[in-house]
């Protein structure tokens, strides 16, 4: 950010831009010619020999002689900087004499002095030297000249010690504040901090320039924190912040973690209409997302679109990558398509943020395309973003891919296997029942120096249940407790699935598993698995117990895999307690819609077993519905969903119709509605009223 010297009315108004008066009753304002550093050599480092008096004289610029505008008077206002400049005649025979004494001569003097001090060695003596050719007779404004067009920070303080030793300066703070923005350039923050601590000790008043030169400093450092604790200093040196350290300070507030002040500041921002830069609407982007509020993040990129600010690659990524945070990838997909009809291209950080946002929404084709794209431009891959992709293709259940994909992360040069890689490989393996795959792979893991985690041994169990290899199971559960790891509730979940698939004379083998791993839930399992009685609302009491005990998100899986292993033990009262408690508890919610005009029953969330449960409770329910001389509505409706994993061998819907075929229930499949099937009032009234009374 570029600030000017000195926001006071009292001085400079900006230094190259200084005019002088003039005995002319026309005047105008001129700005300083860029000259050609080829008339004007830097000076040497060492004393000044003949040879460096001919090259600073080869112009005739003498920086000992007045200049031809009129000096100020001793202790008067310098005016002289606020006036215009006399105009020459170029046919003039005096011409070229008045050009040489000039001031835009004598600034371009002025700033190849700079440039000499800024290779010179850092030492008074050295200083010294290259600065005696300004003579005397030195004028603040040449001082300011010359450490405002200087960019090394050790010398800085040598020139501004040399001058303040030989000018009665109107406003000390002004030298203090060039040679601040000299250690601005050089990111010197430190040595910043010390020169702020001797203009306290000479009684030096800082003003806001030395304020926001200290805190645009600590913002281009990267040191937020900083920039929080000197804007917090300002009041107590009676400094007012302006316009633009408030903007700046709504950044250095969302990066240093102090959401609520930024969001202070970007309101009142918006209120009294401040100019804030791209810098600062990305981080309040990047703060939104962090904070999980995507809305927000759009918000902000709508506003600043608003505001006429626009958009560029840092807030087009920023936004990118919190849209993949939000697990959004068709706004990410629309956001990269504006960037692009913006006439952006995307550089690496684009395809991280784009491949994170369709790897985490499971846009297995888009998330393939980006990478594919990358590899054509022959842009590193990182180890973050293989395994993003390869967890992709574990949940999506694109083996071919991902081991594609294995074997490009293992050419590379750049990026090593870890944990994370071959936990996606080996859930790939044991979800499609490989398991001579899925061992290899365990095997390469450990020769790699990794240790199995809780990850790979769940997909290990779930590779053996499907294989129907119990005492596996059994081994890998207790390699788990050897290693030391406690079996959590997602392990727990796994053990469960694999009794939905184990034969019923090997499930007392792994109820040993899930009494050791979760006791409420082995003795749920034990009413199952030992056929004990239900006692007198014992059952529900345990498995009411089990549920309070364990997080929401595991309530539904725990439950849909109980019911299932209770319709593979034929104990269908228990299901419908289960399933009963599940509905009343809300474990499962929306299983039943109605109007006027259609119930329908959803089982798409739901699995094998208690999909089938709810059916026949469904059925049961119409029955009664019937029994109370109530009419049905005219359309009744069955939804499975249309989808199937790639996993399983059958999806819900063949299932669901296979049962209703056995029970020569009149539904049949919507030719228009995948997934979908309906009957009507009249054909449904029939078949429930003629199975009542087969029944009885």
């Amino acid at each position: 950010m570029a600030y000017n010297l000195c926001s006071s009315p009292s001085l400079f108004q900006d230094v190259p831009s200084v005019s002088f008066s003039s005995s002319s009753s026309s005047s105008r304002k001129f700005k300083f010619r860029n000259m050609s550093s080829s008339s004007f050599q830097p000076f040497p480092c060492h004393s000044f020999t003949s040879q460096s008096r001919t090259l600073l004289h080869a112009p005739h610029v003498s920086l000992q002689e007045p200049i031809s505008e009129e000096l100020p008077a001793e202790g008067k206002s310098p005016s002289y900087y606020k006036s215009s400049r006399i105009w020459v005649n170029p046919r003039s025979p005096r011409a070229k004499q008045l050009e040489r004494k000039s001031y835009d001569a004598r600034y371009t003097c002025l700033v190849n002095v700079a440039k000499s001090l800024d290779s010179c060695n850092p030492s008074q003596e050295d200083v010294s030297l290259v600065l005696k050719i300004l003579g005397d007779r030195v004028l603040e404004q040449d001082a300011v000249t010359v450490i405002n067009n200087m960019s090394n920070s050790l010398v800085a303080p040598f020139v501004l010690n040399y001058f303040q030793r030989r000018i009665r300066s109107t406003r000390e703070a002004i030298l203090y504040n060039v040679t601040l923005k000299v250690f601005r350039k050089s990111r010197d923050f430190d040595a910043m901090e010390k020169l702020f601590d001797e203009m306290i000790q000479r009684g030096i008043k800082p003003d806001n320039v030395t304020f926001s030169t200290i805190i645009s400093c600590a913002r281009v450092c990267s040191l937020p924190h900083m920039a929080v604790e000197w804007f917090e200093k300002m009041a107590s040196f009676g400094c007012e912040p302006d316009e633009v350290t408030y903007s700046v300070m709504i950044d250095a507030y969302g990066r240093a973690g102090n959401i609520d002040m930024a969001l202070h500041l970007y309101d009142r921002a918006r209120t009294e209409k401040w100019r804030l830069d791209t810098v600062t609407f990305s981080t309040l982007i990047k703060m939104y997302g962090l904070a999980g509020n995507y809305d927000g993040c759009l918000n902000v990129y709508q506003e600043m679109k608003v505001l006429g600010v626009k958009p560029n690659m840092v807030i087009y990524n920023t936004l990118l990558d919190a849209m993949g945070r939000a697990k959004r990838p068709w706004q990410a997909k629309s956001i990269y398509t504006e960037m692009m009809n913006n006439g952006l291209s995307p550089n690496w950080a684009t395809y991280a943020s784009l491949l994170r946002a369709y790897g985490r929404g499971r846009c297995g084709e888009d998330a393939l395309f980006v990478y594919k794209e990358m590899r054509g431009k022959g842009m590193e891959m990182s180890t973050h973003l293989y395994n993003t992709l390869l967890a992709m293709c574990a949940d999506l259940g694109l083996a071919d891919e991902a081991f594609e994909i294995f074997e490009d992360m293992k050419s590379s040069a750049t990026c090593l296997c870890d944990s994370w890689t071959y936990s996606s490989l080996i859930t790939i393996n044991s979800c499609s029942g490989d398991v001579s795959e899925a061992e290899r792979m365990l095997n390469e893991m450990i020769e790699s120096g990794f240790e199995p985690t809780i990850f790979v041994l769940t997909s290990l169990v779930q590779c053996y249940g499907k294989a129907g290899r119990t005492d596996d199971v059994v081994k890998t559960f207790d390699q788990l407790l050897d290693l030391g790891i406690s079996p959590d509730d997602r392990f727990c979940g796994c053990l469960l699935n694999v009794m939905t698939q184990t034969p019923k004379e090997e499930l007392l083998k792994l109820k040993y598993c899930v009494d050791k791993a979760n006791p409420k839930l082995g003795s749920v399992v034990r009413y199952l698995v030992e056929g004990l009685e239900e006692g007198d609302g014992e059952f529900r009491k345990e498995a009411s117990e089990l549920f309070d005990s364990i997080p929401e998100e595991v309530k539904k899986p725990f439950c849909n895999s109980l019911i299932d292993l209770c319709v593979n033990l034929d104990l269908l009262d228990m299901a419908c307690q289960l399933l009963d408690l599940g509905l009343t508890r809300e474990i499962y919610t929306d299983i039943q819609t109605k109007s006027q005009t259609q119930w329908s029953l959803h089982l798409k969330s739901l699995s094998l077993g208690a999909s089938l449960t709810a059916l026949h409770a469904w059925i049961n329910d119409l029955s009664q519905v019937l029994e109370a001389g109530e009419e049905l509505p005219p359309v009744l409706g069955i939804n499975t969903g249309h989808g199937k994993h790639r996993y399983s061998d059958k999806g819900l819907a063949s299932v669901v119709e296979s049962h209703l075929n056995e029970l020569n229930a009149p539904f049949h499949e919507a030719p228009d509605k995948a997934g979908w099937f309906l009957t009507t009032q009249v054909a449904a009234k029939f078949w429930l009223e003629s199975r009542d009374l087969v029944t009885a």
